[in-house]
């Protein structure tokens, strides 16, 4: 089985945690072509994405996917609760509540200078569209090894472990633009259309915080490959392997949109409130297993020995 964290993860893990702007994102992609000179960048869609291709999309039998770009710091984590779906979108709202708070302050305070109406709705639309963007365009968030950098430095380990003979089974597509709306996946979809509904796609995202490995296929996936799967995925000590049917199981990244594909990744686990990750857009996000990415290139590996 192969060993992991190579001199690149390591140096990405160090020193490429950040990629949210153009200048950090173009950083980390001279980093990658440094290492992959057969890389190519495929750049388009709104706004522009750069997705980052190593090995032949269009012939391999396996897409191996993770998002490099990462988020705006929030004052709160984005808590997700994959086997509660309800729960999580009720956390969601719930997040809303202190922008709705701050918002009302500022219409107080307002009201000491002027009752006029138009005034009011015009500070409240313009304080809701600077927190909303605040969320989004914000200051970078300084610590991603979840979030996702774990799952970049999984492909990256697969990229040096594979033998060229490996290799050519399989295509990596580290996707941009997941934080603002998976619009680097969308953007690919659109250029591949064949692949999205006849490739099986691997999406790695928060891979490395939680000793349970959230392995979640749709029909398609599971219809085709999921012996295969299955087989490939082994626990190890202190881990537990955790595969969910994608339509009972609310996990919003990359894969969405694919008909054949898989999302991975690591959840914790506590009475009463089951299966979580949290810490993740928050400065705590600095939780890196290294078991984890041993555990999951090696199961890809055998996976992708045993798909012909």
């Amino acid at each position: 089985e192969g060993d992991t964290m190579t001199s690149l993860s390591q140096k990405i893990l160090e020193n490429y945690q950040v990629r949210k702007t153009a200048k950090q994102k173009s950083a980390f992609i001279q980093l990658m072509q440094q290492n992959f000179p057969d890389m190519i960048v495929e750049e388009g869609g709104f706004p522009k994405c750069r997705n980052l291709i190593v090995g032949d999309v269009n012939n391999a039998q396996l897409i191996l996917t993770a998002h490099y770009d990462t988020c705006a710091k929030l004052l709160f984590p984005n808590f997700i609760m994959p086997k509660n779906p309800l729960a999580s979108i009720l956390y969601s709202v719930l997040l809303v509540v202190p922008m709705v708070a701050a918002i009302y302050l500022v219409n107080i305070l307002l009201s000491f200078i002027t009752a006029d109406f138009w005034a009011h709705y015009l500070v409240s639309l313009i304080a809701y569209i600077a927190l909303f963007l605040l969320m989004i365009a914000g200051p970078a968030n300084k610590n991603t090894a979840n979030d996702n950098t774990s799952g970049v430095i999984v492909l990256c380990e697969l990229l040096q472990l594979l033998t060229p003979e490996l290799r050519n089974k399989v295509a990596f597509v580290f996707f941009d633009h997941e934080e603002t709306g998976l619009i680097g996946s969308s953007y690919f979809r659109s250029k591949h259309k064949d692949l999205a509904k006849e490739r099986l796609l691997l999406n790695f995202d928060c891979v490395s915080d939680g000793d349970y490995l959230l392995v979640s296929a749709t029909k398609a996936a599971r219809n085709t490959y999921g012996t295969l799967i299955r087989d490939a995925f082994l626990p190890a000590e202190g881990k537990t392997i955790l595969f969910t049917k994608a339509e009972h199981t609310y996990y919003p990244s990359d894969q969405i949109g694919y008909k054949t594909s898989v999302a991975i990744a690591a959840l914790k686990r506590k009475r009463f409130l089951g299966y979580y990750m949290d810490r993740i857009h928050t400065s705590r996000d600095t939780i890196f297993d290294k078991e984890n990415i041993k555990l999951i290139c090696d199961s890809i590996l055998r996976l992708i020995k045993t798909i012909s």
